[in-house]
């Protein structure tokens, strides 16, 4: 992380909101990994996730609810990837928090399986995912 670039979410277009609360805004991620990668941002500039306020935290994913929604109606998508990545070893490039909505589709992976654990590719696949699986 540049720590000395301007920030990119702390002066956002207002053409590029597509919902908006008291605390935060959501936009479409610039570089996407699915059709309707969503971003939610605090207006605030904090760079941990954990530093965000109750306040903050709460309309921040109340926002989510909203865009899943919009995400549902827009592209019909089959399932979804909520994440925040926090710090440079966890890989966050913007020092600014920001949480990860991004929809997923069948066959968009041929095997996805561990879903977020795939962070750590050797970790996606878990030994006793068969005894989840009811």
């Amino acid at each position: 992380m540049n720590r000395n670039a301007p920030c990119p979410f702390c002066s956002i277009p207002q053409s590029e909101i597509v919902y908006q609360n008291s605390h935060c805004y959501a936009r479409y991620d610039r570089y996407p990994v699915s059709k309707g990668h969503l971003l939610i941002i605090p207006f605030r500039h904090v760079e941990n996730f954990f530093d965000l306020s109750q306040d903050e935290r709460q309309t921040a994913f109340g926002l989510v609810g909203e865009a899943k929604r919009k995400l549902d109606t827009d592209f019909q998508p089959d399932g979804f990837n909520i994440g925040v990545n926090v710090g440079v070893a966890a890989g966050q490039t913007v020092s600014h928090v920001h949480i990860h909505l991004i929809p997923r589709y069948h066959g968009d992976v041929d095997q996805p399986e561990g879903g977020v654990r795939g962070v750590i590719p050797k970790m996606r696949r878990y030994r006793g995912a068969e005894d989840c699986r009811g």
